[in-house]
């Protein structure tokens, strides 16, 4: 039998790539994504496919009920990568924005492993992955909504493990760096929607991250961290197949290295090489 994976956020980039690269690898791929357009344009490509919204408890509990009627109510692995970034500083975040970030990149996560747990105990084995970021090991301005939602993902995570250690449950966290995807023009939108601009005391510092947030995929592919999708499909490989998955992987070199520095420096002097890179950033 082919091993079941189900992926959350199919729609682009990541997600697309791993669902297509374990599609081909001989995977029994189940892809969703949050619009209905989406789904339709991953069956087209041959996926089973299905549509799961992370902010709605019914869409998560549907969704994983229609995977299950269709691999015999088995599931090898869970993939959870459906998440958007915030800008925005931290006084400028309302609640409601902040709680959103929240529901999608924690709460809908966690609702969904917290469902596929029974089943991978039920059968004795299973791998829960999830695509967390190097801002869940270090923060940088500008960016407090998604810090706090990929530091909450890493201890929710780091608990889990400990928890199922003695099962054959493994649980692994993909740190990415900068993959080409359509990540900033998402969160580009949602700075447009939730952050007053022009009264805040970063009015400034915003019109710089306006322009870096707009620019176009040409010019973004010129930064020579960024990385294609496919980094991050070798990591989740590793972590499906691996008899001793990692706890974390690493993926691209400002990952590396921001992991080291934050072994090694002190919080001030991490804090410096970190204002510098954010100055630096939206100049």
């Amino acid at each position: 039998m082919q091993k079941a994976v189900l992926i959350t956020g199919c729609s682009t980039g990541i997600g697309l790539r791993v669902a297509s690269d374990l599609k081909q690898r001989g995977y029994r791929v189940f892809a969703t994504a949050r619009k209905p357009s989406d789904v339709d344009m991953l069956a087209n490509q041959g996926f089973e496919a299905t549509q799961l919204d992370l902010d709605s408890s019914e869409s998560i509990s549907t969704a994983l009920e229609w995977v299950l009627a269709r691999s015999g109510g088995e599931l090898y692995a869970l993939f959870n990568n459906g998440a958007y970034g915030q800008p925005g500083a931290v006084e400028d975040l309302s609640r409601d924005v902040l709680r959103q970030q929240f529901e999608t990149n924690v709460f809908g996560w966690h609702e969904l492993t917290c469902k596929v747990l029974p089943v991978m105990r039920k059968q004795g084995y299973g791998r829960i992955i999830h695509n967390s970021s190097v801002l869940g090991l270090i923060t940088l301005k500008y960016r407090g909504a998604y810090n706090a939602s990929k530091f909450a993902l890493e201890g929710l995570s780091d608990t889990l493990r400990q928890e199922l250690a003695g099962t054959a449950i493994q649980v692994s966290l993909i740190e990415p760096g900068p993959i080409e995807s359509q990540f900033r023009k998402n969160a580009y939108q949602k700075f447009q929607e939730n952050i007053d601009s022009n009264n805040s005391a970063h009015k400034e510092v915003y019109a710089a991250v306006n322009a870096r947030l707009s620019k176009t995929d040409i010019e973004r592919q010129r930064d020579p961290f960024t990385l294609g999708p496919e980094a991050v499909t070798k990591c989740v490989i590793h972590a499906l197949e691996s008899k001793r998955p990692k706890p974390r992987y690493y993926v691209t070199v400002p990952t590396y290295l921001f992991g080291f520095l934050r072994r090694v420096l002190s919080t001030r002097l991490l804090d410096k090489v970190l204002l510098k890179i954010s100055d630096d950033e939206n100049k």
